[in-house]
């Protein structure tokens, strides 16, 4: 699922927690909504021509949202058929929540069976902001998670409670000693490998969180903090129409890693879906995973 943005546009809201966004690039909102529309549509284009099925949510014009293009914040969709939906801490996101879009899933034949909705939280300024507060080990059943002002441990043992869940957190930090906002711009993990900027990790859980990686066989990428501030941790894999598996990423994400990492995910993913959205990374602070809300929802019974 994607959400094609009416008018996107820096985020003064987030920008604290943030350390990715670039707010200080001169450019009018008209100019920042065009270029970031042109991004979005490309990227649709390119994951479409891979045999990615892409459904496409138009956003709406009231409430303005300006980070509704990254819905993998506020919903998840899980094979069981559980919906979970999940606190902001920016108030302004709280009215990316849209239960039309839940109504819309059902219509397409997709089958929910519970919704698990955590927005209360917000109550007690406690947050947990999606897939991007947490990395999920699907497969596993293990959420990666690294703590900030956006990710709360109370919120995580409700998640995991309720979906059955191992919890590994951790902190990690830049080089300034800020918090990284969000666990999936520092990690990504496939079915075959995980990419990690392990360097970021406090040194007392950093063994921890590479121990558990590596129990679950899974080929471990390590990219370094210069290479992670590119977006090259932002990444999602994704499995196409014909059952083939697919990496994307951001051109600025493909332009920081090396030769050898890129043929490494080449090798473990298949084909690497590459598309530029440097207006989105630099205003928005977020990239290519964050704009992809993957749909693990089962299917509706056919009726006979």
């Amino acid at each position: 699922m994607m959400i094609r943005p009416i008018k996107f546009v820096g985020n003064v809201q987030t920008q604290a927690s943030n350390a990715f966004q670039q707010q200080e690039i001169a450019a009018s909102a008209e100019s920042v909504q065009a270029k970031a529309l042109q991004e979005f549509d490309r990227l649709v284009d390119v994951l479409r021509n891979a045999g990615i099925n892409v459904r496409v949510i138009q956003d709406t014009p009231e409430p303005h949202t300006p980070d509704s293009i990254f819905p993998n914040n506020w919903v998840s969709f899980h094979g069981d058929g559980t919906v979970v939906l999940y606190p902001m801490l920016a108030e302004n996101r709280r009215h990316e929540r849209r239960m039309d879009v839940l109504e819309q899933y059902s219509q397409y034949g997709f089958q929910i069976n519970r919704v698990v909705d955590l927005s209360h939280f917000e109550q007690q300024n406690k947050f947990l902001e999606g897939t991007g507060s947490m990395v999920l080990d699907r497969i596993g059943r293990i959420a990666y998670a690294c703590m900030s002002p956006r990710t709360d441990v109370e919120v995580l043992g409700e998640f995991t409670r309720q979906l059955n869940y191992e919890l590994v957190c951790f902190d990690a930090t830049d080089a300034n000693g800020v918090p990284i906002y969000h666990t999936n711009v520092l990690m990504c993990v496939g079915s075959r490998f995980v990419v990690i900027c392990a360097e970021v990790i406090a040194k007392n859980m950093r063994t921890a969180v590479l121990e558990s990686l590596r129990q679950s066989g899974r080929e471990i990428i390590e990219i370094t903090e210069l290479q992670m501030q590119a977006f090259a941790g932002n990444m999602l894999e994704l499995t196409n129409s014909a059952g083939d598996l697919k990496l994307a990423l951001s051109q600025s994400a493909f332009d920081a890693l090396s030769i050898a990492q890129r043929a490494r995910l080449q090798l473990l993913t298949g084909e690497l879906l590459v598309a530029p959205i440097s207006t989105v990374e630099q205003y928005g602070g977020g990239s290519v995973r964050c704009m992809l809300a993957e749909i693990f929802l089962p299917r509706k019974p056919v009726a006979v």
